[in-house]
């Protein structure tokens, strides 16, 4: 019997994809498409508009229509939050078909976008739905000259058009990171997804209506980042941009937003470091860093891609993960049995293994995969790389400078941990690092000396709605998630009263 969620995909994929403004879905204005594909097979998904600046001036001009109607600018706080929740119900109901198409676009293991892109997507429209009614100012003691009586109070108001350009690594958990805060603030919004995995975000706008979200709350532009995407972080009737991506991108789009000088929010690159003290357990840590860099294909802005282990027990942890990595199941994500797919486009895997050949070639040796699997049938035009170790790396070598955005993992030796802590902070980016010890201690001091956003210490990866996330140096500017992320949605008025 056909699976419920494979039909629904399979109905969606079945015919082009229009964009989504103003409560309607729509054509791009120049007649342009273009092709999602399918990473396990390199075959086409089906065709999707391909919107341009005209189509970006539209939905923008939607969104500020709807910004600007009384009912969503004076919606009661409790009212906007129980319609976060109708959100988190919709997403959570289509669960299944969501993840499949997730998948099937993306090319992650099902169980991965079931469990991120779904669940957590679920988990932060539900605390977010929270936030409405608890956005509170404040009173302020002031002392004006002349002893005159004065109220001075803050309020928090929604900063107003938000333009979102999301990244193709996690497509619609990167769009809910940004639209549950900015729709609990009562912004209005386009959102751009990434051109190569658009899928799951028409999806999200189509049960976005069925939730009861006011037309043109939220527009979704499908198209090119040097297109559409450089309008909207252009457009001078965007207020804010939030952008998730590359650190080279990031530089593009703050140029971009100089003109009407928006607002700016961005979360870019990492080459993060896994620290391995010699207390730490061999066996336990090198499962824990094949998931720190092999999860989603080594496509994660924090994937732990610099593994420095004490010398005390290098090499026992560099056996026990090489033999790990060679036991990953590499296949089509749609498979139960996956634990890794494939990369999301024919240029991400030109990209990665052409990092994978430099490596070889400034003299690391690879010590687990580095090459394409042999996987017949329909996925013998897929983007699979094995998961893929190297040794003996020099700290100046670009695997280890460089965001590699792949299953390729570095591990280096050390011995002082002066040295280490110079080492794992020797890179442009700050966004994430773990230690793995007994020590929790020791733990401590090295959390305190690293430049990085996010620490984990005996754990990594792990993420919550409550939780801020972002990075030091290149890797962003800003927070997502939890209550320093509000302050990125909304703008602080001080009004003055006269008592007197």
């Amino acid at each position: 019997m056909q699976n419920p969620a494979n039909e629904a995909v399979e109905r969606f994929v079945s015919r082009p994809r229009p964009m989504f403004i103003g409560g309607a879905w729509v054509e791009s204005l120049a007649g342009r498409t273009f092709e999602t594909v399918d990473p396990a097979t390199g075959t086409v998904l089906t065709t999707v508009a391909e919107g341009g600046a005209a189509d970006v001036d539209r939905a923008v001009a939607a969104a500020r229509k709807a910004f600007e109607t009384r009912s969503w600018r004076r919606m009661s706080p409790l009212d906007r939050g129980a319609l976060l929740h109708r959100i988190a119900d919709v997403i959570e109901a289509n669960a299944e078909e969501l993840a499949l198409l997730e998948s099937r676009d993306n090319g992650k293991p099902v169980s991965v976008a079931r469990a991120v892109d779904v669940g957590a997507s679920v988990k932060l429209f539900r605390y977010f739905a929270g936030w409405p009614s608890k956005l509170e100012g404040s009173t302020i003691p002031v002392s004006p000259r002349g002893g005159m009586r004065v109220l001075n109070y803050t309020t928090h108001q929604p900063v107003g058009v938000v333009g979102l350009i999301v990244p193709w690594n996690f497509p619609m958990s990167m769009a809910c990171w940004k639209l549950a805060p900015a729709l609990a603030t009562g912004n209005t919004v386009v959102l751009k997804p990434a051109e190569e995995t658009p899928l799951s975000t028409l999806r999200l706008a189509e049960l976005l209506a069925e939730a009861g979200l006011p037309d043109g709350v939220v527009n979704v532009v499908t198209g090119r980042g040097a297109t559409a995407g450089a309008a909207l972080a252009a457009h001078d009737g965007v207020d804010k941009i939030a952008f998730t991506g590359s650190t080279e991108t990031g530089r593009a789009i703050v140029r971009a937003a100089a003109g009407n000088l928006k607002k700016v929010s961005l979360e870019l690159g990492g080459k993060s470091p896994n620290i391995v003290l010699p207390d730490a357990d061999p066996q336990a840590v090198a499962e824990a860093a094949a998931q720190a860099i092999f999860f989603n294909q080594g496509q994660v802005c924090t994937a732990g891609s610099r593994l420095y282990v004490h010398r005390a027990i290098h090499d026992e942890v560099l056996d026990a993960l090489a033999e790990r990595a060679r036991k990953i199941v590499v296949g089509p994500g749609t498979d139960p049995a996956t634990e890794m797919g494939p990369l999301v486009s024919a240029r991400q895997h030109e990209r990665v293994t052409g990092y994978v050949a430099g490596g070889l070639e400034q003299g690391a040796r690879l010590t687990a995969g580095g090459g394409r699997p042999e996987l017949g049938g329909q996925y013998a035009g897929g983007y699979f790389l094995e998961p893929t170790v190297f040794t003996e790396a020099d700290h100046g070598m670009r695997i280890v400078q460089e965001e590699i955005f792949g299953p390729v993992l570095t591990a280096m030796a050390w011995d002082d941990v002066n040295d280490l802590v110079a080492k794992a902070n020797d890179t442009p980016f700050g966004l994430s690092a773990g230690i793995w010890t007994s020590d929790i201690r020791h733990a401590h001091r090295i959390a305190d000396d690293l430049q990085a956003g996010t620490v984990w210490i005996n754990c990594y990866n792990l993420t919550d709605p409550a939780s801020p996330f972002g990075g030091f140096k290149q890797s962003g500017w800003g927070r997502e998630m939890g209550r320093k992320v509000l302050d990125l949605y909304t703008e602080v008025k001080s009004v003055w009263v006269n008592l007197d």
